[in-house]
């Protein structure tokens, strides 16, 4: 039988638990367990010659100074494997879904040194959506980072869903949630819904609870990265990886940093944000086998944007997704406002000349249209001349394209779903500009797939009103 090496509880803070061993100090990382495994510590620091300092990802009730704890001498694992698939575990890799717990599955550590440059991926793809409003004028890059900004009520969560299920129809990925700092009833309805819509059974969910100790939000992050390099490293296949909410990381960062007695940075933040941040991000990464491609939903505190958390989020992220309230109020989803959210790949060597093109003239009409919004208000439509009110129609006209029903809402719009190919989003984009449909309704393009449905939708409802 092996020796289990054992050290003794000298100071508990907390989370905060310090061990004392008479021999062989447990390296960093490595798990500790007390109460038959009921409290789980991972060591975060060696204090001295005999004392390590661990930070507790469980609770620590009923732990007391003198109480013996065991060295596992490995670190914190989760289970990696196609059994995973479906199935929701917490950072333990324990299943939370009242499911048993999966077979057939290889466990691993945690904690993964980022893909080397040599094996990185050097061409820029664009990662298609199928969904028109985000494929035209905000690509996302295949292996990189989109961050995701909008509030509550305006189509985060059914936008996520909606591209997790164009993710697993169309392109033979595999999606990942993870719930950094969630609130349970949000897991449990996205696992409600996910289940409803049919794309459980190519998706993971991970969950680091909003009352869980910060040592197990600050590594829930971690748990799911690994698994997400399993499909894309031993599988080959492209993973999405939903992060929900990054913030919620540095946050449970900065409670362990503070925990841990490190002297706080500016506003109170970590030290070592940047290094911790960058640990994370730079593990979701695109390489010859596949590629995993993020999308992070980001709060903002007190919406400012020169806040360290923002700051160093942002400098991760190749694609801004800004989600608009007024844009949601007035029924145009998905409510991503275009004068907004911006994209690196927006580049003609990237997308090409016809694309880029398209983009720039689609967002200088949207901002036109803009700045006109105050004469309209005060003088009306008729004040306006000719060419403006050209402008105002097609602007009106593609807000309306640039709406889609989505598969997973057809249970509650009644319309059923489109995924729209970028080379029909492009050809419609282009003929309203071009002056196609300027005696259409702005009604006949709302909620359609290509432009040819609008027309058809024009067509319909003509021969309706002559009947």
């Amino acid at each position: 039988m092996k020796d289990v090496q054992q050290g003794k509880v000298v100071a508990i803070r907390g989370s905060v638990v310090d061990v004392e061993f008479d021999r062989n100090l447990p390296q960093i990382h490595t798990v500790l367990t007390a109460h038959d495994g009921e409290i789980i510590i991972e060591v975060l620091a060696q204090r001295d010659a005999t004392t390590v300092r661990g930070i507790a990802l469980t609770p620590t009730q009923g732990l007391g100074r003198g109480e013996m704890v065991e060295n596992t001498g490995a670190p914190l694992k989760v289970p990696v494997g196609p059994g995973i698939l479906s199935r929701m575990f917490d950072v333990f890799g324990d299943a939370i879904d009242r499911l048993p717990q999966p077979e057939d599955v290889e466990w691993r550590s945690v904690h993964n040194p980022p893909p080397p440059l040599a094996r990185r991926s050097t061409t820029s793809e664009v990662f298609q959506t199928g969904i028109k409003a985000i494929d035209i004028l905000v690509p996302l890059e295949r292996g990189g980072k989109a961050g995701l900004f909008g509030g509550a009520g305006v189509g985060k969560t059914v936008l996520l869903t909606e591209m997790i299920h164009n993710m697993i129809g169309h392109h033979d990925g595999v999606s990942i949630f993870c719930g950094i700092g969630e609130r349970c009833r949000e897991g449990e309805e996205l696992y409600r819904e996910m289940s409803e819509a049919g794309v459980l059974s190519k998706m993971v969910m991970i969950f680091g609870q909003m009352n869980e100790p910060p040592g197990c939000r600050f590594r829930v992050g971690h748990a799911a990265l690994t698994m997400a390099e399993y499909f894309r490293d031993d599988e080959h296949r492209d993973v999405l990886l939903l992060i929900d909410n990054i913030f919620r990381f540095i946050q449970a960062g900065s409670e362990v940093s503070g925990l841990m007695g490190q002297m706080p940075s500016r506003l109170g933040y970590q030290p070592t944000m940047g290094t911790e941040l960058s640990a994370l991000e730079e593990r979701i990464a695109n390489t010859e086998n596949g590629a995993i491609t993020s999308i992070q939903a980001v709060y903002v505190p007190a919406d400012d944007f020169t806040d360290p958390a923002a700051v160093h989020t942002f400098s991760h992220l190749s694609a801004t997704l800004v989600l608009s309230r007024e844009r949601a109020s007035e029924g145009l989803f998905p409510a991503v406002d275009p004068l907004q959210s911006n994209s690196k790949m927006i580049a003609p060597n990237i997308v090409g000349e016809r694309h880029y093109r398209v983009a720039q003239d689609v967002r200088r009409t949207l901002a036109q249209y803009a700045e006109l919004k105050d004469i309209i208000a005060m003088l009306g439509l008729e004040q306006l001349s000719g060419q403006d009110r050209k402008v105002v129609t097609r602007a009106r006209q593609l807000e309306r394209f640039l709406t889609q029903p989505f598969f997973t809402t057809e249970q509650f719009t009644g319309m059923s779903g489109t995924l729209v190919p970028l080379e029909d989003a492009l050809s419609g984009c282009e003929r309203i500009l071009g002056d196609e449909f300027l005696d259409y309704p702005e009604s006949a393009f709302y909620m359609v797939g290509t432009v040819d449905d609008a027309v058809a939708k024009y067509q319909a409802s003509t021969k309706t009103s002559v009947a």
